[in-house]
C-alpha cells in the first residue's frame, strides 16, 4: 500500500493539511424558513438518555432529534422532484464523495451585493485563469457568507421582501448541471440555491438542475478560504440513510501544502 502509505506520512508532517469544512451542529444551527403554507424542519436538538448516572451509571449518550438537511449537509437528487426516480443518499456513489474540488471565489462582489448571482461568463473567466472545471469533481462556491454562520438573523438575510443570499443564476445552474462533468456544487449558504430562488424560472434551479442530472448539493460549508482555487481533494461523508433524501455530513479537505 505505497500510495496509502505516502498519503498518511504527508498527513503525520503536515505536507498534506485537512481542512475541516464542517459547520459545528447544535441547536443554534441556522435552518431554512420556508413560508406559509409549506412545512419546514426542525432545528437540531439532544435528548439525553443518560450521563454518568442512575439511568446509565458509566456512559453517557443521547437521542438526537434533526432534520435531514440541518447544517452542513447533501442533497441528494431523489430530494427534489426533477430527481425523484434519482438515488437517495443511501445510494449515493462513493468516488462522486471522495473527488477534486476547485473554488470560485465571489465573496468581494458578494461583500457589495448580498443578491449576487454568478453567471456562465463568470465561469468562463475562471475557466480561462485557472483550466477546466474537474471532471468528476466539485465546484465550491466561495461568498464569505460563512462568517455570517453564527448568527441565524444575519446567516438567513431576510426581510419583507424575503431572504437575501448570494447564489448561481437559473441559466448558469442548467449550465454547470447539464453540460459539464460536475459531480456537485458546495455552497456556504443555507441552501444551494440563492435567497431570491423562489422567483427564478425554474425555481430553485441549482436544485432543479443538478439534482434533476442525477449530481449532488452540498450546503452550509465553512472555511472554503483556506482551501487553494485548485487541487483539494473533497471527503464528503453523509449518513447512508436508506430511503433519505439527504443527511447531515461531515466534509473536510485534503490540501498539499
Amino acid at each position: 500500500m505505497p500510495l496509502l502509505q505516502d498519503l498518511l506520512d504527508a498527513i503525520a508532517t503536515s505536507r498534506v493539511e485537512i481542512v475541516d469544512l464542517t459547520a459545528p451542529l447544535s441547536s443554534d444551527t441556522p435552518i431554512l424558513q420556508l413560508p406559509e403554507p409549506f412545512s419546514n424542519t426542525i432545528h437540531f436538538q439532544l435528548e439525553e438518555i443518560s450521563r454518568y448516572d442512575a439511568a446509565g451509571p458509566n456512559w453517557y449518550w443521547n437521542n438526537i432529534h434533526t432534520g435531514e438537511h440541518t447544517g452542513t449537509h447533501v442533497d441528494a437528487p431523489a430530494h427534489w422532484v426533477s430527481g425523484k426516480d434519482g438515488p437517495d443518499v443511501s445510494q449515493l456513489p462513493l468516488r462522486g464523495l471522495v473527488a477534486p474540488a476547485v473554488v470560485v471565489d465571489v465573496s468581494d462582489r458578494v461583500a457589495a451585493d448580498s443578491d449576487f448571482l454568478l453567471q456562465i461568463d463568470d465561469v468562463r473567466f475562471w475557466e480561462a485563469e485557472n483550466g477546466p472545471l474537474p471532471a468528476g469533481g466539485w465546484l465550491l462556491l466561495r461568498t464569505g457568507w460563512d462568517r455570517r454562520s453564527a448568527n441565524a438573523a444575519q446567516f438567513l438575510n431576510a426581510d419583507e421582501t424575503g431572504p437575501h443570499s448570494p447564489g448561481i443564476s437559473a441559466e448558469c445552474a442548467r449550465w454547470l448541471a447539464e453540460d459539464t462533468d460536475l459531480v456537485g456544487l458546495g455552497v456556504e449558504t443555507v441552501g444551494t440555491d440563492a435567497g431570491a430562488a423562489h422567483s427564478f424560472d425554474p425555481p430553485f434551479p441549482c436544485h432543479h438542475y443538478f439534482l434533476g442530472a442525477g449530481k449532488m448539493g452540498l450546503t452550509q460549508l465553512q472555511n472554503v478560504a483556506a482551501l487553494p482555487t485548485t487541487g483539494a481533494m473533497l471527503v464528503v461523508s453523509p449518513l447512508p440513510i436508506v430511503g433519505g433524501s439527504g443527511s447531515p455530513a461531515r466534509v473536510y479537505a485534503l490540501v498539499e501544502r
